[in-house]
């Protein structure tokens, strides 16, 4: 078995008899939320978040266990030019293609790199108001969730899309539209 599959079994052993704790900064934006999306969604559907100020984290992570993400020099944090979610999704091996889709709008809006994807423009300025709309890191990492599931299906619609394009054509809007609806909702 590799470090990285045995990593895993043990990950999995652990999420079935105790939720996972992450920690990472405060004041929380598009990383901060959209992580904790990825997390929940894809590795740990019980996680539990603990937001601190950056020179708490790594004393927050002994005492808690917790694992670090988006913060100066951690695992799960920027490198090689990627965001935490991109590098989030390297370390566990996520393999879902309108993951790496997101990855995309995500890395946008993080890094402020509208090239790769112009939808992320939207996202930074949507996750700036919103930090503003609720009372803290928690309440806003839970209203973000409807955004990141919402820009989830918007990848998975245009990947459809062009994957059906010749099927598509040949359809009426209505039917474009329930076919598409659909095909997004299968697993």
């Amino acid at each position: 078995m590799t470090d990285k599959k045995l990593f895993n079994h043990c990950l999995q052993h652990i999420r079935e008899v105790k939720p996972l704790k992450w920690v990472t900064r405060k004041f929380v934006h598009v990383d901060r939320t959209a992580c904790p999306w990825l997390i929940r969604k894809f590795i740990d559907s019980k996680a539990e978040f603990i937001f601190a100020l950056p020179k708490k984290i790594e004393k927050i992570a002994k005492a808690e266990r917790a694992i670090p993400f988006d913060a100066p020099g951690v695992r799960l944090g920027h490198r090689d030019g990627k965001c935490s979610f991109e590098t989030i999704i390297e370390e566990y091996n996520l393999k879902d293609p309108v993951l790496h889709e997101l990855a995309k709008i995500i890395h946008a809006a993080d890094t402020r790199d509208t090239a790769v994807a112009p939808e992320g423009a939207g996202l930074s300025a949507i996750m700036t108001g919103a930090r503003f709309n609720v009372k803290d890191d928690s309440e806003a990492v839970e209203k973000a969730e409807y955004v990141y599931d919402a820009l989830y299906s918007y990848c998975k619609f245009k990947m459809l899309r062009e994957k059906h394009k010749d099927e598509l054509a040949k359809m009426s809007q209505k039917q474009q539209n329930e076919f598409l609806r659909k095909k997004i909702h299968e697993h």
